[in-house]
């Protein structure tokens, strides 16, 4: 066991983690340089590669001097600390990639405190060393403050430090010293993580992941953390209730490269996938046939926010999805339950709609995006934090957010951040921009992004971990703008846009299909608003129909998916159709919406 290592490579969003593993890759002769330097091979998702952050977690293998090195990519975002948290447990130590400049972030203290809980040992990898006005020795000494804040032993706080630029594909122990590869880095690891610790006993491996193969079926991959597996072995899987099923190894494989490897035998150590009982779980444990012992279960972290997930039903379901039916979405929802962690799914009175927990808003956005990409039509209602009762005390998810922005901007970030309940912990200056550190209530981060990015002119980063649950801080004001709503199905047509421009900001452009019920813009005061903009112009022999070629129509804005889960009030929905994005209200009717309004009034 001499010959192997597990590393799981930690590190904020946007910090360099899977260019660094590509460059690894290339280190080991996995591959030769391919022929799109910018596309990323870990990376592999379409939507990982859009929005250039990871999702899933991924395993790889690299062989350097006669060592298998087994490197495990993880999130950085913590919305998919469910992620993170299950992979951690096949390593033996964490690669830590900090930013030279940006220096750790909220997330990389999220991921390291799991890490540094578990006793894994650290390597602090100080990356993008070659950007203006870095300053890659106060980073270091940063992380050493970081770690002893996160009650790392003695041993971790030990720890080797490289530099280099992962893109430019050169690590070494002084930053000044530039070299043209990453062996330094590989050497570091050899020497400093330990080989795995093998116990003595019978066979045990903790599913810590899920693969699946249309020819063979589910896949359940961990970490050996005992004894030896072979192919057509009897075996016992010991559920998280402690119930047993017994099945036999219909094959084993090990991680070669990219590629899954068929074996014979796995030895204690190794990460591997065992096919040939289906009814494991992320927690379960696979043992000895005659002996079934349980490794702990794998605690996730709670969900903090929820979202109705109901079947499209309007003017236009159908036109677009192939899966429309409750049916469709109630065994979509139920398929990512099994590998999605930090999801859970209820059911709600209505038998078409599931309210869905998880993480926070990209976490559910990414969820919907793969649904819709996949052919599913469905509506979304608002993102609700998770209230809990404490000792008979309202609680509510509380999250540290930091904000790094111009200077002559911050007045305006902190104005925004304490009128929703947000209590301003440091202001950290960094050359001609500070970093703001917040607590606020998670309620209070919804819908923010997009307004703090137009208050400071597109300037802010923004990032946000969850804390802890504290008493609920009090209401926080919503958005006071009402919305524009269609009072028509048909055309928009451009006469009627522009008629109506001073009325509020349009959602929609000109010759669009709409329907009645859906939210067509903004209003400029607040109340909603219901307008026709289907109305053509009238033509008589006065009024030409060419008169109109100087009509000048402002661009409607566009919301990306988490934009428009962050915008909308409790009485709207977001349409979610393969090719559509579409807001509406929950009630198509004027005179349903007033019934509504009226029994909610009474109510209170």
């Amino acid at each position: 066991m001499t010959q192997l290592r597990n590393i799981a490579i930690i590190a904020h969003v946007d910090h360099g983690k899977t260019t660094l593993v590509d460059k690894m890759l290339l280190a080991g002769k996995l591959f030769q340089d391919h022929e799109n330097p910018g596309e990323l091979i870990m990376d592999s998702n379409d939507l990982e590669r859009e929005r250039g952050i990871t999702i899933l977690a991924k395993n790889v293998s690299i062989r350097y001097k006669d060592v298998k090195i087994n490197i495990i990519d993880t999130p950085g975002h913590s919305d998919f600390g469910g992620e993170v948290e299950r992979v951690l447990n096949m390593a033996d130590g964490v690669l830590l990639l900090v930013d030279a400049f940006e220096g750790p972030m909220p997330q990389t203290r999220f991921v390291l405190q799991k890490a540094l809980e578990l006793g894994l040992k650290p390597i602090v990898v100080v990356n993008k060393v070659d950007k203006l006005n870095c300053t890659p020795d106060e980073v270091q000494d940063a992380v050493f403050d970081l770690m002893a804040n996160l009650d790392a032993t003695e041993d971790q706080l030990d720890f080797p430090t490289l530099f280099g630029s992962a893109k430019f594909g050169w690590m070494n122990t002084d930053w000044q010293d530039q070299n043209d590869n990453i062996y330094p880095l590989l050497d570091a690891i050899l020497e400093h993580i330990p080989a795995p610790k093998v116990e003595e006993g019978t066979s045990q491996m903790l599913v810590t992941s899920l693969d699946y193969s249309s020819y063979i079926g589910r896949i359940a991959v961990g970490r050996l953390h005992r004894g030896t597996l072979k192919q057509g072995q009897q075996i016992a899987l010991v559920k998280k209730d402690g119930g047993i099923h017994k099945g036999k190894i219909r094959g084993l494989f090990v991680f070669e490269g990219f590629q899954r490897a068929e074996v014979d035998e796995v030895h204690a150590g190794d990460i591997c996938g065992i096919f040939g009982i289906d009814e494991f779980e992320i927690g379960d444990t696979f043992a000895d046939i005659e002996n079934p012992e349980a490794l702990p279960s794998i605690a996730i972290d709670e969900p903090t926010m929820s979202m109705i997930f109901t079947i499209n039903d309007s003017p236009f379901f159908g036109k677009e999805g192939k899966y429309v039916t409750s049916r469709h979405v109630r065994e979509r929802l139920k398929k990512e339950l099994e590998k999605n962690l930090a999801l859970r799914v209820e059911t709600t009175p209505s038998a078409d709609a599931f309210r869905v927990f998880g993480r926070g808003v990209l976490h559910l956005a990414v969820l919907i995006e793969t649904m819709r990409r996949e052919g599913y039509e469905v509506q979304i209602g608002q993102p609700q934090v998770i209230i809990k009762e404490i000792d008979g005390i309202k609680h509510e998810p509380i999250e540290e957010l930091t904000i790094d922005l111009p200077e002559s901007v911050s007045g305006k970030a902190i104005e925004m951040v304490t009128s929703r309940k947000g209590v301003m912990l440091s202001m950290e200056p960094k050359s001609d921009r500070v970093i703001l550190k917040f607590e606020i209530p998670s309620r209070g981060i919804i819908g923010m992004r997009s307004q703090m990015l137009t208050a400071t002119a597109g300037e802010a980063i923004m990032t946000h971990r969850f804390k802890d649950f504290e008493p609920y801080k009090g209401e926080i004001p919503g958005r006071i703008n009402g919305s524009l709503i269609s009072m028509e199905q048909g055309k928009s047509i451009p006469y009627s846009i522009n008629n109506l421009q001073e009325r509020g900001k349009f959602f929609i452009g000109a010759n669009e299909e709409i329907y009645e019920g859906q939210v067509i813009g903004e209003n400029s005061r607040p109340g909603d608003l219901v307008i026709n903009v289907t109305k053509t112009k009238k033509l008589t022999n006065m009024r030409s129909s060419g008169a109109d070629d100087k009509m000048k129509l402002v661009p409607p804005k566009r919301f990306t998916l988490e934009e428009a889960l962050e915008y909308i009030q409790s009485d709207e929905y977001v349409e979610v159709t393969p090719d559509s994005l579409r807001l509406r209200k929950i009630f198509l009717k004027e005179h349903d919406r007033k019934r509504a309004r009226n029994a909610a009034l009474s109510a209170e």
